[in-house]
């Protein structure tokens, strides 16, 4: 289950197939759901010279005949009243209308009424409707998401807005896989059932036919358990480099605001954090926190070496060397650059919370406090 390269692949046929030079235009959600799995660079190599936000492109009107529009949104009726409005006074040469979940048909009616200048080349339903923070972790980046676990809710139609919002979210991460799970849940959680139900109905009832993929030896289970029914963990202070800068430090959609931590060079304000891109936190993201100080030792001390290398330049030889190396010599430096500052800042802040202290004195907890919710 690579989430990400499903993602990207999505991404790669987006763009691939349409020649010439592209604006992407993203909402809010999926400007997330891409930024984890595809660079800028690579967003220009696809020859992308501008990416822009649904609502803020509506407030233009500059034509732009040059450029075909690529858009990539969730199928919103929001979103549906953006494209009616953007369709109706078209300023793109071509419309490539591509949405990360299923389309009702009444949306489907509404842009096909709303073509009138017949700029629309193509809509499809390209299944990534889930943020791949890496290859075996994905969120729906839902705010506030703990309000929905309570009890009594006091916002039911937020209530539902949240379960329509996961149901989508699991739907879409299964069509993605073309799998189709079997769902158990827990019993004893109100939300956990809803969820569970009403994705069941979704993909044995209503979609069934989408959802109807060759069965495999060992089907896929989805359980779905409440947050609630696990007191302990969300107490216990993770030592592995992901958790910790996670915990500590914070990170979203792969990425890291260090601008609050003091003085800081400009390119270092904000740091990706990715197991595709980086390859030292790739191979360090679950290494504990003491082996964590030792391989940035490693990985600084063959930087200096590269560094004097680079400094011993005599002939034109030399120089032309120097110059093939240093894009890599830059990324190495801005990869130390990056690490250094991260572990340097978690080591103040273990210091001022003494959480050294903390962990060493305490008490451990036995298996009986384990509950027992029955599923």
């Amino acid at each position: 289950m690579v989430l990400v390269s499903a993602v990207r692949d999505y991404v790669n046929r987006m763009l691939q197939d349409i020649s010439g030079m592209k604006v992407l235009i993203l909402d809010s959600q999926t400007v997330s759901i891409v930024s984890v799995v595809y660079s800028q660079s690579e967003l220009l190599q696809k020859e992308v010279f501008l990416v822009e936000l649904v609502d803020s492109i509506s407030k233009s009107k500059e034509p732009m005949s040059h450029l075909k529009a690529v858009y990539f949104l969730r199928p919103t009726s929001e979103n549906i009243k953006y494209m009616r409005r953007q369709l109706s006074s078209p300023r793109f040469g071509e419309y490539h209308l591509f949405f990360s979940n299923m389309l009702k048909d009444t949306q489907l009616h509404i842009l096909a009424d709303s073509d009138e200048h017949e700029v629309v080349q193509q809509v499809q339903e390209f299944y990534a409707d889930f943020v791949a923070n890496d290859p075996f972790h994905f969120s729906l980046n839902i705010p506030g998401n703990h309000m929905y676990m309570l009890p009594a809710s006091i916002d039911p139609s937020g209530l539902q807005h949240f379960c329509d919002r996961v149901v989508d979210g699991i739907a879409a991460l299964f069509l993605a896989l073309k799998r189709r799970p079997v769902i158990r849940y827990q019993r004893t959680s109100d939300i956990a059932k809803r969820v569970a139900q009403e994705t069941a109905k979704l993909m044995y009832q209503q979609e069934s036919g989408l959802f109807d993929f060759r069965r495999t030896e060992i089907s896929p289970l989805l359980l779905i358990i409440d947050r609630r029914d696990d007191p302990v963990t969300p107490l216990l202070n993770q030592w592995t480099y992901q958790a910790m800068v996670h915990e500590l430090i914070g990170i979203q959609d792969n990425k890291v605001d260090l601008r609050t931590i003091g003085k800081i060079s400009k390119d270092q304000q904000e740091v990706v954090l990715s197991s595709e891109q980086d390859a030292f936190f790739k191979s360090n993201m679950y290494e504990n926190f003491g082996d964590i100080g030792l391989n940035i030792k490693r990985m600084v001390d063959e930087f200096q070496q590269v560094a004097k290398s680079n400094q011993n330049i005599q002939t034109i030889e030399d120089m032309a060397k120097f110059v093939d190396n240093y894009p890599e010599y830059r990324k190495m430096h801005g990869n130390v650059s990056k690490h250094v500052t991260l572990v340097t800042e978690m080591s103040k802040i273990v210091e001022e919370r003494k959480l050294m202290l903390v962990f060493t004195n305490r008490p451990r907890i036995g298996l009986q406090w384990w509950p027992r919710g029955s599923i």
